[in-house]
């Protein structure tokens, strides 16, 4: 076992041979757009996003519903099956099963297993000081979902996010494997605070995060200004806000944003920072326009693990 559970990380990592490790990860959610198909597609990219996370390349998957048959045509099921089978498709992944169980409550996800060389796992840890961050995608989904589901966001918009949500990080994962990257984790409940804690925990480093660079969906911000936010951002301050420090610069909005717990979010890659332009460039010339670094590894100061400039 290379990562397993006395690592708090993105998937299970088992070492088969020298050359071969199987990294293993499951994910599943209730819908958080109206629309089954994208529904579909969303959930199969943020399962997948693990196994990228990891450094690995996803090879199978297997399905996981839970579907109220007796108050849902199962032409919905349908749908969201197309939507993930269509994403597993996109990322060379093969469906090789399922289980699927009546339920009072819709849910999909999968489980999904992937290949990656017993040396080249990333994980959260192995930060070094001088390190560059870097976000592949801009925050927000988790309040632009808040105002889908409130009837507030224009359609428009709820073309924007959620083409945001069903897009893979195959592309940054496959680009970031041409670097000296020593950490990497996906962005997704705990939001990017939450996630960054767990980078530093029971680590003698600390982060800077620079909150104007970190890329942000416009809508969210006006919402964040309106008081719109999910219940899952309060708890995410609540947890991991006693570990952070702000500066008195940072703007409340921006302060809400950065706990804000997103679906199918982007990657954050930790190298020396004399990579860090280069790999950002090839980034952003591949397609991933708000890709950003975001801030640097620093000595942590006593009782300090993040510090938001």
């Amino acid at each position: 076992m290379i990562v397993g559970l006395d690592h708090a990380d993105d998937a299970g990592v088992y070492r088969v041979t020298d050359d071969i490790a199987l990294i293993q990860t499951v994910d599943f959610f209730t819908p958080i757009v109206d629309d089954p198909y994208s529904f579909g597609q969303i959930a199969a990219a943020n399962a997948l996003s693990d196994v990228y996370a990891m450094g690995g390349v996803p090879k199978t998957a297997m399905n996981l519903v839970g579907f109220p048959i007796k108050e849902m045509d199962i032409s919905i099921l349908r749908s969201i099956i197309r939507g993930g089978l269509d994403k597993l498709s996109e990322a060379g992944v093969i469906l090789v099963g399922g289980h699927s169980v009546e339920d009072k409550e819709l849910k999909y996800g999968l489980s999904v297993t992937g290949f990656v060389h017993p040396e080249k796992v990333l994980t959260k840890k192995h930060l070094r000081q001088g390190d560059r961050l870097i976000l592949t995608k801009p925050l927000g989904t988790g309040i632009i979902n808040t105002a889908i589901k409130g009837g507030l966001a224009p359609e428009d918009l709820v073309r924007d996010v959620t083409r945001l949500m069903t897009t893979l990080n195959r592309g940054p994962a496959e680009i970031m494997g041409r670097y000296p990257v020593h950490a990497c984790t996906d962005i997704t409940g705990f939001g990017l605070l939450g996630h960054l804690a767990e980078m530093v925990l029971d680590s003698p480093l600390g982060l800077a995060v620079h909150a104007e660079r970190v890329p942000v969906m416009s809508a969210a911000l006006e919402y964040a200004g309106m008081g719109l936010m999910p219940a899952g951002l309060h708890k995410n301050r609540e947890f991991h806000g006693p570990g952070v420090i702000f500066e008195e610069t940072v703007s409340p909005v921006r302060r809400d944003i950065l706990f804000d717990p997103q679906t199918s979010g982007g990657l954050l890659i930790a190298l020396p920072g004399d990579r860090a332009d280069e790999l950002l460039r090839e980034l952003r010339d591949s397609g991933i326009p708000d890709a950003a670094v975001i801030g640097e590894v620093v000595p942590a100061e006593e009782k300090e693990r993040i510090r938001v400039l």
